[in-house]
């Protein structure tokens, strides 16, 4: 890890079992990319844990760390990383350590899943934020009063979030473009091979077919909209007018780039968010499919067999 530089830009990165080497990396790199192109270390960085132990990453690497939560050294943004798991040894360390770092009025991200702490320690509130699309649906349930998008990183005052993965590359490619421009951030995405900078305006891929990158701007319009509302859908009508065409012309245009129906794209977005609040949360299987918009349980149970072959109670007992 690089020390802590004197007058650039310091990040912190707290770590817990289980986090997200990719996205760690990402966000690492790029800064240490952008500091070769300015031919001297502007930023540094360091790593934390909840008592100063070595994490062991999803993958299976350990990591060695630099601080424990208790002897974080001034930094200008405190990140958390966060993977597979939210619950961990010396998390409620780590929740005060966020607390007493947001209660001084220190700035905080979160990369990934690392949403969801800086949640639970009550550092969101009145804060846009993102978290990464699988987890997203959990977030929304358990944190009905935050405002998660879907985009791929957010930075909203002194909070800094992102969805993990290359989005760690977009965030701290936005930090450095408000630090030196564009062209110094354009040279280190070049480096990366990183094809296009992304803004915080621009939505994740959530899962298979979700990229509709070249194709009709009205087909993404609807179907954002729909992923937007799952709790009550949209009509065909309505979904229709939202983009100036006759529900005919909307279902050709979903047979035509994603072939299929409308209704049935739509249906498979409501149970797909289905699945993800059965994974990542303990609410009745009645109001998960309340809030995917199914009124009857047995129609909820039926529709999720034919889609995933399995019912929604077998779901649940499942490990992943």
């Amino acid at each position: 890890m690089s020390d802590l530089v004197q007058g650039g830009r310091q990040f912190a990165f707290l770590l817990v079992d289980k986090f997200s080497m990719f996205s760690l990396a990402a966000a690492i790199d790029t800064v240490r990319s952008a500091n070769r192109l300015l031919g001297h270390d502007y930023y540094g960085w360091t790593t934390v844990s909840a008592d100063g132990d070595s994490v062991m990453a999803s993958n299976g690497l350990p990591l060695k760390i630099d601080y424990s939560v208790a002897d974080i050294p001034p930094v200008d943004i405190l990140f958390v990383c966060v993977g597979l798991t939210t619950e961990f040894p010396g998390k409620s360390k780590v929740l005060g350590a966020l607390r007493n770092w947001g209660r001084r009025g220190g700035t905080l991200g979160a990369l990934s899943v690392g949403s969801y702490l800086l949640a639970e320690a009550g550092q969101l509130e009145g804060h846009r934020c993102t978290i990464h699309w699988e987890n997203r649906a959990g977030f929304t349930e358990r944190f009905p009063d935050i405002e998660c998008t879907g985009n791929v990183f957010e930075i909203d005052r002194k909070r800094y979030t992102c969805a993990g993965g290359t989005t760690s590359i977009d965030l701290m490619l936005e930090i450095v473009r408000t630090d030196f421009g564009s062209n110094i951030a354009n040279g280190v995405a070049n480096q990366f091979q990183h094809e296009r900078i992304r803004s915080a305006g621009d939505r994740q891929r959530v899962g298979p077919e979700r990229d509709l990158t070249g194709k009709s701007e009205k087909l993404r319009k609807i179907v954002e909209l729909m992923a937007d509302n799952l709790d009550e859908p949209f009509s065909a009508v309505e979904l229709a007018r939202s983009a100036g065409l006759s529900v005919r012309q909307v279902e050709r245009l979903f047979l035509r780039h994603l072939n299929v129906t409308p209704g049935r794209y739509y249906m498979r977005l409501r149970l797909e968010r289905a699945r993800e609040l059965l994974r990542q949360t303990n609410m009745p299987i009645l109001d998960i499919a309340i809030a995917t918009g199914f009124t009857s349980h047995s129609y909820f149970a039926q529709s999720y067999r034919l889609q995933f072959g399995r019912p929604p109670s077998e779901e649940r007992r499942t490990t992943y």
